[in-house]
């Protein structure tokens, strides 16, 4: 069993900046191949971000730039940092390891 508990959502004005983490406990050994997802109103699940073996990042297209994937192991946590977020990246946004997900924390993007 594993669990995943994101926390660190809210509301926020356009241009503005948030912090995700997803707080990881249970049967992981490792926060290899964490990944972050998120889905908007009326639209797929879609993936965000991504950190491997050795810390490689990878992000998608339309956050690229804007957001940061990193890990503390010690703290078996994984962040994701959003800078200038628009209103466009208004989603419930999940961490997800192995078929596993969180229930999801809500960030909003609005004037």
């Amino acid at each position: 069993q594993v669990q995943l508990a994101e926390s660190g959502g809210g509301w926020v004005q356009p241009g503005g900046s948030l912090r995700l983490s997803c707080a990881a406990s249970g049967s992981i050994f490792s926060l290899d191949g964490m990944g972050w997802y998120r889905q908007a109103p009326g639209k797929a699940r879609e993936w965000v971000a991504h950190i491997a073996n050795g810390g490689l990042t990878n992000y998608a297209a339309s956050v690229q730039g804007r957001f940061t994937i990193s890990r503390d192991n010690a703290k078996n946590t994984v962040y994701l940092q959003m800078n200038s977020l628009k209103p466009d990246d208004t989603a419930i946004y999940y961490c997800s390891w192995n078929s596993w997900w969180g229930q999801g924390t809500q960030v909003t993007v609005s004037s």
